[in-house]
């Protein structure tokens, strides 16, 4: 027991960390091989986290809407987070075509060809992304989120099956009924509280193989990527980590401190989500992490957290859908020599910001994205085919700028509403698993 809390005591961001820099050097050391030998810790830590992904978010939206007083605050909440998701993507799109400009990464002798595991992406209708938020079976869309290999050979999320947004609609139904039919169901709801605390503490678990699941997902990533796939596209992926760290520390720390807030509190309270999300490249991986931290770090209301979060890593995707798209778009521009019209680029960031919404959930959403605002653009869709080498070394910074911003928009709209519990904000903790130093309420 002494290893134990001798081990809990090590900050978690330190764990996590150096469960990256030996995964690196075991990839590193090992190549290919590291992908064999240590690719099932990284695959058996992603498998945890969505074996709790939908009852954590299940039950603790329940708990959350039949907690709250009435639907008009439930409005509230929800129309001031829609607005701030609304901003940050504009923002975001901005900086995007802003660092695109300025860096110039289509320029140059670059000799290019169409990755040979690329197919181009249906873009689904906005009616059909908007009727597949009504689950046509609840039972099948509370088992889980679901894959399936594509034309490409690709590990994608299952049709139905890859969406937190039903089980949210459903949950926050049964929420709602609570609430109408009150004293009537009064143990129903303390049952619900009961098990949403239940699935906390599975999450601080499930937290603790962080750093193993890193080591893994990190050791598999470097042993069987190479850099040779780097190399003719180097420049675009710095142009992308650049717009992706401008955007997180220069226009995000602006809105903390907008608020009275000192970013840099912000960011040590949500390292571990950032991290989790940075080595797993998904947001859906990175949800429970990042519900724990705006928590416990940051001082959030639970209940709000509870609604504010899942919603966050289907539609808020400043990374994905936006910096990415934006970035495509000014990279083929400058590619082919055909500079953006003042038009071209009004309509990226229109069809940016909109699409990020209408995709919701939908499978592969940094790739359908740019699909959608190269099209609206009336570009050439080939970049996409380009880019897709390397496409797992971008995701991993833009899924950290989704998650970043899905844990800022909380924070912000808390602190407007007096659901920031400032004590907490102002010291916060890094530690999300099992904690037995741990002595304020979780």
């Amino acid at each position: 027991m002494k290893l134990v809390s001798a081990w809990l005591r090590i900050p978690f961001w330190q764990r996590v960390l150096g469960g990256f820099v030996l995964g690196a050097l075991a990839g590193w050391l090992l190549g290919p091989a590291a992908e064999t030998w240590f690719g099932p810790l990284g695959e058996l830590y992603v498998t945890l986290i969505k074996m709790i992904a939908v009852p954590l978010v299940f039950f603790a939206v329940i708990n959350a809407i039949s907690s709250l007083h009435g639907q008009k605050s439930v409005a509230a909440l929800g129309g001031r987070t829609f607005l701030w998701f609304i901003i940050t993507a504009a923002l975001a799109v901005c900086v995007g075509l802003a660092v695109g400009t300025l860096l110039q990464p289509g320029t140059g002798n670059l000799s290019l060809s169409m990755d040979h595991g690329y197919t181009p992406r249906e873009v689904p209708s906005v009616i059909k992304v908007l009727m597949d938020v009504v689950p046509s079976n609840v039972f099948y869309a509370l088992t889980g989120i679901g894959t399936k290999l594509n034309a490409a050979g690709e590990t994608v999320l299952a049709p139905g099956r890859g969406s937190i947004l039903p089980v949210i609609f459903f949950a926050g139904l049964l929420g709602f009924a609570m609430v109408k039919l009150g004293d009537k169901v009064a143990e129903a709801r303390k049952l619900t509280g009961q098990l949403s605390e239940i699935m906390i503490q599975v999450t601080r678990f499930v937290l603790e193989m962080t750093p193993l699941g890193t080591f893994g997902l990190i050791a598999g990533l470097v042993g069987s990527y190479g850099f040779e796939k780097l190399l003719p596209l180097g420049s675009f992926v710095l142009a992308l980590y650049v717009a992706c760290a401008f955007h997180i520390v220069v226009v995000y720390g602006g809105l903390l401190l907008s608020h009275g807030l000192n970013p840099l509190k912000f960011f040590r309270g949500a390292a571990p989500g950032m991290q989790v999300a940075f080595v797993s490249s998904s947001s859906f991986a990175a949800m429970p992490a990042a519900m724990r931290s705006i928590t416990h770090n940051l001082g959030v209301n639970k209940d709000y957290a509870s609604f504010a979060v899942p919603l966050g890593a289907s539609i808020k995707m400043d990374g994905c859908g936006a910096i990415y798209p934006a970035l495509c778009a000014v990279f083929i521009a400058q590619y082919t020599g055909t500079p953006l019209t003042p038009e071209q680029y009004i309509v990226v960031l229109i069809a940016s910001v909109l699409g990020s919404f209408g995709t919701a959930g939908v499978p592969g959403t940094a790739v359908v994205m740019a699909t959608v605002v190269l099209s609206a653009a009336n570009l050439p869709l080939e970049t996409i085919g380009y880019l897709y080498a390397i496409d797992r070394i971008l995701d991993m910074m833009r899924t950290m700028t989704n998650v970043t911003g899905q844990m800022l928009v909380p924070v912000l709209v808390a602190k407007e509403t007096g659901l920031l519990d400032q004590s907490v904000y102002d010291n916060p903790s890094t530690n999300l698993g099992v904690d037995e130093l741990e002595k304020r309420a979780s």
